[in-house]
């Protein structure tokens, strides 16, 4: 994207509806850091044309932009520290916004409140990733249900990076994604319209889950989301854009587990239970347990019950109906990752499906998916492994 040098004192003044500007400034500053290495990288660069305002923040790793509508006295480009610019429009009285630049530096009044604020140097400011490369669509509210049930299963160990992100992998007219910590495993599936474009090789990105869930929050709510995949070599990016906005990540370079083998065909072996009911009786028992201490689950034909013990000699138990196909079951599951299965499952009731493995010294994974009702089935787009926990007898 091409800039002009802007030096401090050039004339730049706009004006702008407050709402909308304060709308646009908190989306591009949301994927910055709260501390940014370098000083000039927590700016915010608004570029003033014919067009409108254009509005846009990079820290290297994730960029944010947006363009809005404003009336444009003199055109030009500056760069404001992006924080403090969002905390005061959304603190302003409920009046036009005028933007300007004196010799003092970027003067914003609205109403009777007036702000100087310094001007940063644009010409050190790094230039923004183009979008260019190979798109495709995804239904927006789908997409952001995706990522929420699939985001928090990423890693927040930064030792190793390529599991705190989300693989997103594309094949014909589908869209997956997925995440794992070691410990789990999340995958959910989406349509993909790649338009007239042949959809026969598998395309993937392994985007950062943070960035990946505030794309998720920002466009919730609109229609369709483009997502284009551009770059090469170190540089690969990825970029979502709907309506006005558009943000890009970089890639986390690196090789993704192959964990999609992990998932079981055979499913003869598994219990249904209320989804709300059984989250309910996790958080009341696990209220006992020691950090990260497991909860002891036993599978019968009565239902399934949860045991704790936990410090100063408290302890806890309850039960709640199940409907268990399949011999009894015992195993200790860390009760944090199965409540956020449970909330990710949505639907009534779920199934839990116990899986079998060739290896009679390691503890087989559970498999959560959806259940309409006890006995129909719910869609299978969304799957979730849990590794169990050994329990101390």
């Amino acid at each position: 994207m091409g800039r002009p040098n802007k030096v401090k004192g050039a004339p730049v003044r706009f004006h702008v509806s407050r709402d909308v500007f304060s709308e646009a400034v908190s989306f591009v500053v949301k994927l910055l850091p709260q501390r940014n290495p370098q000083p000039i990288l927590a700016g915010v660069l608004i570029e003033a044309s014919d067009a409108g305002l254009s509005l846009s923040a990079f820290d290297y790793e994730a960029s944010a932009r947006t363009t809005i509508e404003a009336t444009v006295d003199e055109p030009g480009t500056i760069l404001v520290h992006g924080r403090l610019l969002s905390d005061i429009a959304s603190r302003l009285p409920n009046a036009p916004i005028q933007i300007s630049v004196d010799d003092d530096g970027i003067v914003l009044t609205c109403g009777s409140a007036r702000f100087t604020l310094a001007s940063m140097p644009v010409q050190e400011y790094p230039a923004i990733p183009e979008v260019t490369g190979e798109s495709g669509l995804v239904q927006a509210e789908e997409f952001a249900t995706a990522i929420s049930q699939v985001g928090f299963a990423a890693s927040r160990d930064d030792v190793t990076p390529v599991l705190t992100g989300v693989q997103l992998e594309v094949s014909g007219t589908a869209l997956s994604l997925v995440a794992t910590d070691r410990y789990r495993v999340a995958l959910r599936e989406i349509p993909w319209d790649g338009g007239t474009v042949a959809g026969d090789e598998t395309t993937t990105a392994l985007v950062p889950a943070r960035t990946l869930q505030e794309v998720g929050k920002t466009f919730s709510h609109g229609s369709d989301i483009s997502v284009h995949f551009s770059g090469s070599g170190d540089r690969e990016i990825i970029a979502f854009t709907s309506g006005n906005k558009t943000v890009t990540s970089l890639l986390i370079k690196g090789n993704f587990p192959p964990v999609r083998r992990l998932f079981p065909e055979q499913t003869d072996h598994y219990a249904v239970v209320n989804t709300a009911e059984l989250a309910e009786a996790v958080r009341r028992v696990a209220l006992v347990l020691d950090r990260s201490a497991p909860l002891r689950f036993t599978f019968t034909v009565d239902g399934v019950s949860m045991d704790a013990s936990g410090t100063e000699q408290a302890r806890a138990s309850e039960a709640v109906d199940a409907t268990l196909t399949g011999e009894d079951v015992t195993l200790g599951l860390n009760p944090q990752y199965l409540l956020e299965a449970l909330g990710a499952v949505r639907s009534e009731f779920t199934r839990i499906t116990f899986t079998s493995s060739e290896n009679q010294n390691k503890l087989s994974p559970i498999l959560i998916t959806p259940q309409t009702s006890v006995d129909k089935g719910g869609a299978e787009s969304f799957r979730y492994l849990l590794q169990p926990n050994l329990l101390l007898r």
